[in-house]
């Protein structure tokens, strides 16, 4: 459930992204509160996948594949250029995002339910005794 989680709050995140040139620097109110909904939404559902994964590993992942995926598509939708240089950078964060994920540490089964935190400090690794 915690890849799902991320998922829609990469595809939230790039979305509002790839609506910035849309919403002329805020200017245009409707484009405008679609971005901070989709923002919003995105990091509210971001929040839920550390219940799977720690937050190191999400933000990497989060912000690598948004990277590279607003690359791609600004690529195609505003005929952006794409240098050599910059797809061999994107090969290389996409490949990196696959090495954090093999050598991470494996998420929780989907039998195990994530338990709801109630604080921040239950939310935080700043209260755990080893």
């Amino acid at each position: 459930m915690g890849y799902v989680y991320l998922f829609f709050a990469i595809a939230f995140e790039v979305t509002g992204t790839l609506m910035l040139p849309i919403s002329k620097n805020f200017t245009r109110p409707i484009p405008s509160i679609i971005i901070i909904v989709l923002y919003i939404l995105s990091t509210y559902l971001m929040t839920f996948t550390l219940d799977y994964f720690p937050l190191g590993i999400v933000y990497a992942i989060w912000s690598a594949l948004g990277i590279a995926t607003v690359a791609i598509m600004s690529y195609f939708l505003y005929s952006q250029s794409l240098q050599w240089q910059a797809i061999a950078g994107l090969v290389l964060v996409i490949f990196g995002v696959i090495l954090i994920n093999f050598y991470s540490s494996s998420p929780k089964n989907d039998d195990e339910e994530a338990k709801p935190r109630d604080s921040f400090m239950e939310m935080s690794d700043l209260n755990k005794k080893d």
